[in-house]
Parts: C-alpha cells; structure tokens; sequence
C-alpha cells in the first residue's frame, strides 16, 4: 500500500517530493514511486453553487425569491481546474492508496479546500491524516508527516470553515441582489450610470464603512490656528506653556496650554518678556530612566504594515511576496496572527540562530547573541507565549534555503531583511534613555523643555534608530545645570501651527484596523494586548482591500499607499447605512469571526451557529423589504458630488 500526500500548490508538492526523497519524474498531475504519490490542488478545485443551480427560476433576481436559505448547500467544480481534481479524485479512490496525508496549508481555508475536495470526490474507507507545519524546511515537513494526526482532530477547524463560507455567500447574495434591487435604478438615475449592482460583503461592507466615515471626519474639519512660543536659553529649546504663575492664566486668548488663538497676542507676550529683560532660572529638573524593548515578533498585519510604510508595498503584494520566501524554504508560515513563540520552537532557536550566522550582513549580530547566550532564555521572555498561538507562531526565518536567497528580487530582499532584523532584535538588550524635563521661570512665565538622551543604542543597532519628532528630541547629551542657575533667553520666536484632522488610511494601518475592529491602534504594546477580535483574518484582509479596489467602491494611491472612497463607494456606503447599518459596524462584523473561532475552539455547534445566521439574514430582508426611503440617496448625492472632480 501507497501513502498518498495531497498539496495545496505544485510548488510545495515538490517540496514534499524532496522531503520523503521522492526522486521519480513528474507525471501528470502527480509524482509518484514505489511508496509514495503526492499531488496537489491548484487553489481552490471546488466551490458554492450559484442560486440558479438550486433552481432555474433564481437566476432572476427577485425580491420575491429573498432570502435565499437553503436547507443543503450546493457545490460544483471549479471549470477551470476540473482537469487537476479528477486527477486527485482519481488518486484519492486509489485502491492501493492506504493513507491520505493531508498537506494543504496550514489553516483554516487550507482545511476547506481540501475537505471540499474530498467530499465531492467521495472518498470513503481510507486513513486521512492531517500534516500541520509552520515551514516547508526538510526537518519540518517530516516532523509534519511524523506527528500528523488523524484528520478528525481537526473537524470543529473544517465546520468554522464551511461556515466562514456559508456565511459569506449567504449574506453575499442576499444582501446584493436585495439591495440592488432596492436601490439599484435609484443610484443609477442619480449617478447617470447604466447599471449598478451593489456588492455587500461580511467583511468588505464594513471596511468600506471605516474608510468613508474617516474621509467624511476629514471632509468636515475645521481647521484651527493656534501660535506656540518657542525659546532657545543658552542653546535648549524650550516651549511657553501657561501656569498659575502667568497673568494669561484662564485667559480667553489661549488656545490650550501652549498657544495663543491669534498671532497679536502671542508676540504681546514675547514684547513683553524682552522688555522685562529677564534670565530664564531654572527652577525644575527631572532626569528619568527610560527602557524601550525590542518590539515583539511579526505577524502577518505587522509587516503588511510596515511594508506600506516603508516600501510603499500594498498587503496583497507583501502577503505574495512572504508566500514566495515561505516557499523558498526562507521564513515561517505567513498568515499568523501571533507575534510570538511556542515554547517548543523557542527551545530550538539556536537552529534558526546558527543559520542566518551564515550571511555576512548578520553575522555581526549573532556574534554577539551567542557570546551573551541570549538566546537561551528566550522561552521565558515575552517572546514566547503559547496561550498567545492558535494556529501559528510568528513569522520568523528559517536560518535554511540561503542558497534562494541569490535569486530574490530586491523588493522580496528588503521584506526577508525586515523579517531577519526583527527577529534577531529580540535577543538583543532594549534601549535605554534618559528622559528629561526641564522648567524655566522668566518673570512670570514658565517655559519647558522635554529630551531624550540614547544611553545604549541596544537592539537599534539591529533595526535602526527611531524617528525624532518635534517633541521628543534625542538629544546628543543632556546639559549639566543645576537647580537656581540663570540663563540667557536668546531668542523667542513664533511658531504657528493648527488642528490637524484624522490621518487617512493607507493599506497597512487599514489592516491593523481591521486587525484591531476598527480601531485604528498606533501603539504597539496597546495593539499586542488586543487578540481575537478582529475583522477578517491574517489571510483574507488583503485580498478584501484588493477586492474594494478593483470594483472601484475605493481608490489606492499606489506611490502613497493611502485609500480613499470613490463617489461610488460613498454612495454605496449612504445606501447600506440606511437601510441595513449594522453591517457597517467593526464590533458586529468582529463578533461574527469571533463566533467562527469559537466553533474552531468547539465552544458553540455548527447548527447553533447557523441557526443564528439564518435569522440575522432573514430579518434584515425583512426589514429593508419594508423600507421607503430611496429619495435620501439624492439628497445625500448632492452634498458629496462637489468633492470629487467628476461622478465615477
């Protein structure tokens, strides 16, 4: 009897192939010797059943024929790749085949290609085990094979699956064909278009709700200005801030704390201080001890992220180009959303350590990780957290498949280097600063400075120095000047400023949004404490920004990375928010991958879960059905049209 594997993609077949030392030649669809056959899926092979297939009367979209629930789904093969699954069905049915190793990737859609698989392809009376691997090394795959267990231990993993999918069509054709049909003709004669179908998604309607509330928070900013005062005593740059001490303290002419609402009045005060003639005494001073550790581990929505910033990169690109580096044996499993170790990987670490000790541009660094023997307490750091791990550890590399590395392009380069950085970074000491604070009394008045001194640079050295900002200046050294000393005000100067409305999104912080359901979290250790309640998945939020953008509901700047809505999409926005509104809503739309996950988890049934979604889908039907309320598009038309240079 023959083992058969089944792959998700040619590519890791072969990398299969070479793990179980299967030297026989492709044949068609498969390789095979005298133990072993692997094969492999191209994607998906089988898919849901358009409404239509149920019966011919629902390929009319009808109001009367809403909602469709069906009590059995439909699926059907994929024409495209019909060839390839009759090739696998084929093998699966084998009568020498004795075991099935299920190779797909490691993960929830992974599961349901190949459950959908084989189910239609009617395998019965054979050993199914399922390989879960967080790297396609040698050493992994066979530990996979090694430790495969019987594909039964993942059957709540493969229901969240088929529900993920049930839920998205359900609501996909519902809720598209309802409102089209609702509000179709109405935007269409509004916009002078000649047809317009409206596509709702789970997670897609809701992304777009975050990006248009953001553009019209924007659009209805009234921007303030406000005048700082800003000194240089005896080469420190300080600000004016008003205290009790001031003669503006609860004056109407502040604009907050440290500015004046019109120039007039803040060069009064500047007048007023040089007539006064008097020294800025330093009468406060703090000097604290700031420590910055290394940031914990890339996860998928991290260096999606980091790539929009950095490289400018959308997250589908990223996601393909940390796909290829996966492939090539050179990182981890990509689409994670732990950011740190499991304790078993984190026991083997030296492995991935001595690895990359190998390339020149890191040796330097793993010199000094294995003189300090960091790496041996790893495991009991912040680094490693198995409560923190469902499916996969964080991305790291491999330390294996160098000899790849010479064929990468420059862009897949720059991503393995911000993968390598940031993992060596963690087993280097954090930096340490000196925070200080500094109050001057001129007279009346009071002015502050702020500063950071770098006392050792720690894992800067690896990932690079931060960003200065205006306000929290890293300064070469902090002045010795003791408490009750006089300086000299060498000047005072104006500085303007004024309100700032919300950052647009750009691609990665969208994915951390939607990471973070809906919230838009800049601070790294705040997002790290946040887990489970995001929208979509590690493996899907890319493809749904892609998909926004391709029917053209948004617009991605490809140099800035920054999204904006179309006219389209605003109106679309306008058509769901009046008539089904939860769907735009980032907790709702969390809540129900949350639910997802608890039936992975085995926490809820398949049918309690259904059972909920049916109702939710049959009730908003219900309740837009009853809805009379299509002359508000026009009116909102009207009061976004002049923002865009022309109707889409």
């Amino acid at each position: 009897m023959k083992n058969l594997y089944i792959a998700e993609k040619p590519s890791v077949a072969a990398q299969f192939a070479d793990a179980l030392g299967v030297k026989a030649r492709r044949g068609n669809g498969f390789i095979e010797d005298d133990g072993h056959i692997i094969t492999w899926c191209v994607g998906h092979l089988v898919t849901m059943c358009y409404p239509e297939k149920y019966d011919s009367k629902l390929k009319r979209w009808s109001l009367e024929t809403l909602p469709f629930l069906p009590a059995e789904f439909k699926y059907e093969l994929i024409e495209d790749v019909k060839p390839q699954f009759n090739i696998v069905s084929k093998l699966l049915n084998r009568e020498d085949v004795g075991c099935i190793y299920i190779c797909t990737d490691s993960g929830r859609e992974g599961e349901y290609i190949y459950r959908l698989v084989d189910m239609m392809a009617g395998v019965k009376d054979k050993t199914r085990k399922r390989v879960w691997i967080d790297s396609q090394t040698q050493e992994e795959i066979l530990r996979g094979i090694r430790e495969a267990k019987d594909w039964s231990a993942y059957d709540n993993l493969s229901d969240s699956a088929y529900l993920r999918a049930k839920e998205d069509y359900l609501m996909g054709i519902n809720f598209s064909r309802l409102l089209t049909l609702k509000y179709g003709n109405t935007l269409s004669a509004i916009m002078k278009r000649d047809k317009t179908i409206i596509s709702i998604g789970r997670v897609m309607t809701c992304v777009l709700g975050m990006v248009v509330r953001r553009e019209r928070e924007i659009r209805d900013f009234v921007k303030t200005p406000f005048y700082r005062i800003m000194a240089d005593i005896d080469g420190i740059n300080a600000e004016w801030k008003v205290t009790p001490d001031s003669e503006y303290f609860e004056s109407s002419k502040l604009y907050r704390e440290n500015g004046f609402k019109t120039e007039k009045d803040a060069k009064e005060l500047i007048d007023k201080i040089k007539t006064a003639g008097v020294p800025a005494e330093l009468v406060k001073s703090e000097k604290k001890k700031e420590t910055k550790n290394p940031p914990l581990l890339y996860n998928l929505a991290e260096i999606q992220n980091d790539c929009s910033r950095k490289f400018k990169i959308s997250p589908d690109e990223t996601l393909k180009i940390i796909q290829e580096l996966y492939e090539k044996k050179l990182v981890t499993y990509p689409r994670t959303d732990a950011r740190v170790l499991s304790s078993a990987v984190a026991k083997e670490i030296g492995k991935n350590l001595n690895g990359i000790s190998k390339l020149p541009q890191y040796s330097g660094f793993t010199k000094l990780i294995s003189e300090s023997e960091s790496w041996k307490k790893i495991g009991k750091s912040r680094y490693t957290n198995d409560s923190q791990i469902t499916d996969h550890y964080a991305i790291i590399p491999t330390g294996q498949g160098l000899n790849a590395l010479n064929s990468l392009g420059t862009m897949q380069t720059n991503v393995y280097d911000l993968i390598v950085r940031r993992f060596l970074s963690i087993f280097y000491p954090p930096a340490i600063y000196d925070k200080v604070a500094m109050e001057f009394a001129a007279g009346r008045e009071h002015f502050f400075a702020n500063f950071k001194v770098l006392r050792q640079s720690g894992y800067l050295d690896i990932v690079g120095a931060e960003k200065k900002s205006d306000d929290d200046e890293v300064a070469g050294e902090a002045p010795d000047i003791r408490k009750g000393s006089k300086l000299n005000i060498r000047s005072l100067e104006i500085k303007e400023g004024e309100t700032t409305p919300p950052k647009r999104y750009n691609s990665g912080s969208m994915i951390l949004a939607m990471e973070n359901a809906g919230q838009l979290i800049e601070d790294e250790e705040l997002r790290s404490q946040i887990k489970g309640s995001g929208i979509g998945t590690s493996a899907t939020r890319a493809e749904i920004l892609k998909k926004l953008c391709t029917i053209k509901y948004l617009a991605l700047n490809h140099k800035t990375q920054i999204i904006t809505p179309t006219l389209l999409g605003e109106m679309i926005y306008d058509t769901v928010d009046m008539s089904m509104r939860q769907m735009l809503n980032p907790e709702l739309t969390a809540s129900w991958e949350k639910g997802l996950s608890y039936v992975a988890e085995g926490s809820i049934s398949s049918d309690e879960y259904m059972e909920k979604l049916n109702t939710f889908v049959a009730g908003r039907c219900s309740s837009v059905m009853k809805l009379n309320n299509q002359s508000v598009l026009k009116e909102n038309y009207e009061k976004i049209r002049g923002s865009y240079k022309k109707s889409v």
